[in-house]
């Protein structure tokens, strides 16, 4: 861990609660992001070589995340979260306890309260968490459980994270005027995605252009990077259509990323002319899967659907004006 952020963990055995206080070298935003939307906590949450997937997760008042973590022998352990309040960028609280697949909870395996508090400093964001138990017991289970080591491996990801993608990110956007962006991740093929989306939308990369991890200065709190991870792209930054910028990172699995290539997210492009919307629709589902080929649709739009030869998956919408 790197030793100049603060990390605090107290246990204290008469309340039957554990104190936890850990900073992050990122702007509250980002850090609340990585603690409350699947994709990111997917990245870190669990230690190595553990590796974490989300069943299902409405982080919200009332709602409830439902997670896994895969040991390297494909051993599942099935947690939830279920979240009492949620306040966004300031804190939230719930109870967490291991379970089934189905989410049944499991009364013999150790749970608690959970409170996640965020605040911000000039150079900080600090996470301090509060977790209370309703016996020593179950306090005193979870650290022979090894929570302590399991808390400061993943947060140690998280602090990877941080320092390859959201430094980048601040760094190519030195201002906070509002735009539209989308980050996508490849399993070590990002450059050359990132070349044929290049050659669609005749533009060019943003900042310094495709960033790789061997870019990150070496630091003696991380071991050193195998060289096939050196070359792959860290960052990259392209704008699209009507100043959409799509970002992109190779997400190795050396690292503790966990890819999954889902069908949850689209982009969407509303170019200006029928013209424009079928060339698009052309070339970029070249290779692909057609879902729905280009038609004017009942709603009033000429409208297609696809996802393009690398599994991200895109919509054509165009409404006369």
């Amino acid at each position: 861990m790197n030793s100049l952020l603060q990390f605090d963990f107290i246990v204290d055995k008469e309340n039957k609660t554990i104190n936890i206080h850990r900073a992050f070298a990122a702007d509250l935003d980002l850090v609340w992001a990585a603690w409350t939307e699947a994709d990111i906590l997917d990245q870190w949450w669990a230690p190595k070589p553990y590796r974490n997937k989300t069943k299902s997760m409405d982080c919200k008042s009332g709602g409830l995340w439902h997670y896994c973590m895969i040991s390297p022998e494909n051993e599942v352990h099935w947690c939830r979260f279920d979240y009492k309040e949620v306040v966004p960028f300031q804190y939230y609280n719930g109870s967490d306890a291991f379970c089934d697949e189905n989410g049944n909870i499991i009364e013999s395996m150790p749970s608690n309260n959970w409170y996640n508090e965020f605040s911000s400093t000039e150079d900080h964001t600090i996470v301090h968490m509060l977790m209370t138990f309703d016996s020593l017991e179950d306090l005193e289970k979870i650290i022979a459980m090894g929570f302590k080591e399991g808390l400061s491996a993943g947060m140690e990801n998280l602090d990877q994270y941080i320092a390859a993608q959201f430094y980048l990110r601040k760094q190519n956007k030195p201002n906070n005027k509002a735009r539209v962006c989308t980050y996508l991740n490849f399993d070590g093929k990002t450059e050359e995605a990132f070349l044929f989306y290049r050659s669609v939308f005749k533009s060019e990369f943003i900042g310094k252009g495709i960033e790789r991890f061997g870019d990150i200065p070496e630091s003696a709190d991380h071991p050193p990077m195998p060289e096939e991870i050196k070359k792959m792209v860290l960052h990259v930054e392209l704008p699209i259509n009507g100043g959409h910028i799509l970002m992109g990172t190779d997400a190795p699995k050396e690292m503790g990323f966990t890819l999954s290539r889902g069908n949850n997210m689209h982009i969407c492009l509303e170019p200006e002319s029928r013209v424009e919307a079928d060339r698009l629709f052309e070339a970029l589902s070249e290779d692909g899967n057609v879902t729905m080929p280009m038609a004017d649709m009942f709603f009033g739009a000429y409208f297609g659907e696809f996802s393009d030869k690398y599994g991200i998956n895109w919509m054509i919408n165009y409404i006369e004006k």
